[in-house]
């Protein structure tokens, strides 16, 4: 039996992840369209519909995390300090490189 668009329908949960999926992937595309654009004028558009999005997507984000749809684990300080020490060799190893 096939069901007709009007018999599906989505919970709140599944339509706001549904929503934080495509702005993700909104924000993928207009990230890759900055990187490969070639003048002033395009590239201001697309890092305006990028930084749209991006507020979108947080605030679908937040909306999710509200309702206890999304769960977020605090990060450990260890965690963070070793991330940090790990960007910090990689940003001096770029630097360098360049010199």
């Amino acid at each position: 039996m096939k069901l007709s668009k009007k018999e599906i329908t989505l919970n709140e949960k599944d339509a706001l992840q549904d929503m934080l999926d495509c702005e993700k992937l909104l924000m993928n595309y207009y990230a890759a369209a900055l990187t490969e654009g070639s003048c002033k004028p395009f590239r201001k558009e697309i890092l305006k519909r990028y930084t749209e999005h991006a507020d979108t997507q947080f605030q679908v984000f937040e909306q999710m995390l509200s309702r206890g749809y999304y769960e977020v684990q605090p990060a450990a300080k260890m965690m963070i300090d070793q991330n940090a020490e790990k960007f910090s060799k990689v940003k001096k190893q770029m630097g360098a490189q360049q010199a």
